[in-house]
């Protein structure tokens, strides 16, 4: 087996972590990049509200994967977090998209996080990579997110972007609030139940990036979903099967606008997102079915 050496920042998120825990299980040589002074051989240290980016650090790497950015569900959505959201993620990917572009010999991808919120509400239609950005906070984010990726495809990096949906993981990201929930009996539809999730299983979404990563041919934006996206109604009704717990209790639309401002209208949203793309490139799901992703992580 071929090694590489590998540089991710965001490497102690719940996708990163993953990610770092895949490529050294197979003898990958990954460098983390780090907002302190380095303490180890392995970190390289960065501040993307600086900008900065130590370059040195990049040299020899084959690809920088950049999967950064402050949680999308972590605070409310002031004013001042939702600057920190934008902030976290573009002054960061053009730091490390502009230190990409500096080094002689340029790693062969620069993968960048995005996210399905790029589309926006779609209701009941399904939209893969071509459909164009929705209108919104999410939406100009990402797209401000993926143009500032710029500097590396004009240098000619091959430059992909993992245009995220709902990670299935037992701990962390919204899925880590699920699963207490519904193993305490307290879970149930949120909202009529009838807008539709994109999930994709953590293992899955790992296992796509790598893909990306190793496909030279591969460019531009694809979705990390699952092929079936699901209403909630069905995906909750799974996770009570799943955890063996009644999943009967609803969460009132009203309720959680009051508890989670304007953050709300992601959950009661409908994002009806297909990976068109990593299909047709041959990629397989070890986790296509939401029961499936669920028992593989409870």
């Amino acid at each position: 087996m071929e090694t590489s050496r590998i540089a991710v920042a965001g490497a102690s998120g719940l996708i990163g972590s993953a990610l770092v825990r895949s490529l050294t299980a197979d003898g990958h040589e990954v460098v983390r990049l780090v907002r302190r002074t380095p303490r180890a051989k392995d970190e390289v240290e960065w501040d993307p509200e600086r900008q900065y980016v130590d370059a040195s650090g990049l040299v020899g790497c084959d690809a920088v994967v950049n999967l950064a950015g402050a949680g999308i569900g972590d605070h409310r959505w002031t004013d001042e977090y939702k600057r920190k959201i934008r902030d976290s993620r573009l002054l960061g990917t053009a730091a490390l998209a502009e230190a990409v572009a500096s080094l002689d010999r340029p790693p062969r991808v620069f993968l960048n996080g995005s996210a399905m919120g790029i589309y926006g509400d779609t209701g009941d239609r399904a939209v893969d990579e071509s459909a164009p950005p929705a209108i919104g906070f999410l939406p100009s984010l990402c797209v401000e997110w993926e143009e500032a990726a710029a500097p590396a495809e004009e240098a000619g990096v091959r430059t992909v972007f993992a245009r995220t949906g709902l990670v299935v993981a037992a701990k962390g990201g919204a899925w880590g609030r699920l699963f207490p929930l519904f193993k305490a009996g307290l879970g149930g539809r949120m909202g009529n139940g009838r807008q539709y999730w994109s999930y994709i299983a953590l293992h899955d979404h790992v296992a796509a990036l790598r893909f990306l990563i190793d496909s030279e041919s591969l460019s531009g934006p694809f979705n990390l979903t699952a092929p079936e996206p699901l209403t909630n109604r069905e995906i909750t009704a799974a996770m009570g099967r799943a955890l063996h717990r009644p999943a009967v209790f609803a969460v009132p639309a009203p309720v959680l606008k009051l508890v989670l401002g304007e953050m709300a209208q992601e959950v009661l949203g409908s994002q009806r997102v297909v990976p068109t793309r990593l299909l047709e490139s041959g990629f397989t799901f070890a986790f296509p079915g939401i029961e499936e992703a669920i028992r593989a992580v409870r």
